[in-house]
């Protein structure tokens, strides 16, 4: 970041050396949690990307795919434990590398949601890359859903340039955070699935505190449901057909 070495160490020990112990696993490997099924009639739901999926700083259960379940649940769509493949710190390469060990890339699912690319833009790799490694992760999504774009849900990198942790550094990170999802929501937009743009949401934490964790850094339980209100009527309507 801008604001010296010393902010940038802060930050990214903040970023990838806080994951959860009952949610993380070694980059090598990735962090799979959850189960394909908790009942005969329950949908499977494979969650992929970071921090942010994983819900970094907040329980487990007020995580966006722990949320998301239990929404569609309560809207008599029963969905079964989120199997996660995410960790703090990872970055599009990382994910990619997690899948192709997770040694469940033969299993199908009923849908997938995908949200990475906040440490590209953070570990400074370039948006070239994100390119090519973002359409190649959205694929592996595709195929996790059996080839049905229609069941593949892209969330937009949420803006950490508005909390605490950024130091004041929001003229800087806010524009290539709009860079990034741009070309994730390209890439979405290609490929035929579904993107929900949640940014702005998380923008609102510039004048609401409530919306970020106690790390100063990730999202508070608060916010995740609200991208779970936006992204709940997009899957149900798919499901329910």
């Amino acid at each position: 970041m801008i604001r010296g070495l010393q902010i940038a160490l802060v930050f990214l020990a903040a970023i990838s050396g806080c994951a959860k112990k009952a949610a993380t696993m070694p980059a090598a490997t990735g962090n799979i949690t959850g189960t394909t099924k908790t009942m005969t009639d329950s949908l499977t739901y494979l969650a992929l990307g970071d921090s942010y999926t994983i819900g970094e700083a907040v329980p487990q259960n007020q995580s966006f795919p722990y949320q998301l379940s239990k929404a569609l649940t309560s809207a008599s769509i029963p969905v079964g434990r989120p199997t996660i493949i995410a960790t703090t710190g990872w970055t599009t390469d990382n994910l990619i590398n997690a899948i192709a060990n997770s040694g469940i890339t033969h299993k199908k699912y009923d849908f997938v949601t995908l949200l990475i690319g906040v440490n590209d833009q953070f570990q400074g790799l370039s948006q070239g890359n994100y390119q090519v490694k973002f359409e190649q992760v959205l694929g592996m999504a595709i195929n996790f859903a059996n080839g049905d774009t229609a069941r593949v849900y892209v969330l937009s990198i949420p803006d950490y340039g508005v909390t605490p942790f950024a130091g004041g550094n929001d003229s800087v990170i806010v524009p290539q955070i709009d860079q990034f999802n741009a070309i994730n929501k390209a890439e979405s937009l290609k490929a035929g699935v579904h993107y929900s743009d949640i940014t702005d949401i998380s923008r609102q934490a510039a004048s609401d505190p409530s919306l970020i964790a106690p790390d100063g850094l990730h999202p508070s339980g608060k916010m995740y449901g609200l991208w779970v209100q936006r992204l709940e009527p997009l899957v149900a309507a798919q499901l329910k057909k």
